[in-house]
């Protein structure tokens, strides 16, 4: 079975066939003719066939710092929801936080594997910028503020800087903060200063003691609760980069028996599943993850098939939710 024929049962020509098939305009009448066709016959276009003639894989590769993350799957969802309309299959690729493998993802990508790219960037070296802009296709860059392309970012520094604000307007005074590396613009350096600036705006000096960093889990969360409580025992809140770490420091001061928000407070970033169902429940900031995804694969997309429109940078806005454990 091929277009001709499928074209001859619709009764329609093989060129409305092809602009089915990609997606392109037809009347509701030929639509439905030519999908009734294709019901019945079971046909299933040749792939190979299409890449050819068009040129187009309509495969969007997409990039991810780590696949067991709230965060990251929630973005993904929203470019999974933008691609899946528009006809198009997502290639995903896992670093597991290496810099390197995000780098050879970009370059094994570019061998005509994909129609474009879409990467979650927690570090964006001058090898990445490099990379990124020895590229053909279209990509953009997600969760990280750049001006080599279109990217879509949250408003991380003020998002931290009123998360400080409600820790310190609820009576904390004596806050520890615990980060992740500053490789990690929007997380390790921006979240940071927001919060430090805060505590500025009150008159307040942090002791260096007070301000721990490592990696992205909750072991990081743990380990650094237990040396923020052993250098100062006067600490009465402690924020947290993400939600993840804040589950560490959770744990810490439970096994402890050191009680939350009366003893010590504990605020995170993400708005993560178990942040609602802990007890006490966890102050956080709500970013717009999904919205993320579904705004940089909707530009993605728009690029690819509209070249020349201009790159673009969108911040998303933050809620803060205002939980039990502050």
């Amino acid at each position: 079975m091929n277009i001709n024929q499928i074209a001859e049962l619709a009764g329609v020509s093989p060129a409305a066939v092809s602009r089915y098939l990609n997606n392109g305009y037809l009347s509701a009448e030929k639509r439905q003719a030519i999908a009734k066709v294709i019901d019945e016959t079971g046909y299933i276009p040749s792939t190979q066939a299409q890449t050819l003639r068009t040129k187009k894989t309509k495969i969007i590769g997409v990039i991810i710092p780590k696949i067991d993350s709230d965060s990251i799957s929630q973005v993904v969802a929203g470019i999974g929801e933008v691609l899946n309309k528009r006809g198009y299959k997502m290639l995903l690729a896992n670093t597991d936080n290496y810099d390197e493998k995000e780098i050879e993802f970009i370059n094994t990508f570019k061998q005509n594997i994909v129609d474009g790219i879409i990467l979650l960037g927690t570090v964006l070296t001058p090898k990445h910028k490099k990379a990124l802009k020895d590229l053909t296709i279209p990509y953009v860059v997600l969760g990280q503020q750049t001006d080599i392309s279109t990217c879509v970012y949250h408003d991380d520094y003020t998002a931290a800087y009123e998360l400080a604000e409600y820790i310190l307007n609820k009576g904390h005074k004596n806050i520890g903060y615990i980060g992740v590396t500053e490789k990690d613009i929007a997380v390790g350096i921006n979240r940071k200063k927001g919060f430090l600036d805060a505590l500025e705006k009150h008159d307040i000096k942090l002791p260096a003691d007070n301000v721990k960093t490592g990696p992205f889990n909750i072991d990081n969360g743990y380990e650094n609760t237990k040396a923020l409580l052993s250098q100062n025992k006067n600490i009465d809140a402690i924020l947290c980069a993400t939600d993840t770490i804040a589950l560490g420091a959770i744990k810490y001061l439970n096994e402890n028996s050191i009680k939350i928000p009366n003893d010590v407070a504990v605020a995170g970033f993400g708005e993560s599943k178990p942040s609602s169902i802990l007890s006490p429940s966890l102050t956080t900031v709500h970013f717009y993850y999904r919205e993320c995804g579904v705004e940089g694969a909707s530009y993605l997309l728009d690029k690819i098939t509209r070249p020349n429109i201009p790159d673009k940078a969108m911040k998303l806005g933050f809620e803060i939710i205002k939980n039990q454990s502050v």
